[in-house]
């Protein structure tokens, strides 16, 4: 049992990890992929200060879940990366990183 608990950890994980299209380099670090399981931990206090660093920076979004600012700000939340690094995202992987997020605040209803 604890083996097929191990391997459903292992899959779920992997599940998580998001593909960057290039390795970034970001305070000495090498970055060519994102571990978002943190998602899994985000409560509705980190949606309203993601909301309220948005209101803060004068960006307004009608549905913020699927705006890309708000979601990389939650994404930094559950990856412990500043946002900084997500700023500098590529279009293709801050579009990754926006569907990914949207994805998980929609997955489950």
């Amino acid at each position: 049992m604890k083996d097929g608990k191990a391997i459903v950890t292992t899959v779920e994980n992997e599940e998580m990890l998001l593909q960057l299209s290039k390795t970034y380099e970001f305070e000495g670090e090498k970055i060519s992929q994102l571990d978002l399981s943190g998602l899994e931990e985000i409560t509705a206090d980190n949606m309203i200060k993601a909301n309220k660093v948005m209101v803060t920076s004068g960006a307004v979004a009608i549905m913020p879940e699927n705006d890309l600012y708000y979601t990389l700000i939650i994404a930094a939340d559950a990856t412990g990366i500043p946002i900084e690094f997500f700023k500098k995202l590529r279009p293709r992987d801050a579009v990754k990183v926006k569907n990914r997020v949207s994805n998980f605040f929609y997955g489950e209803e």
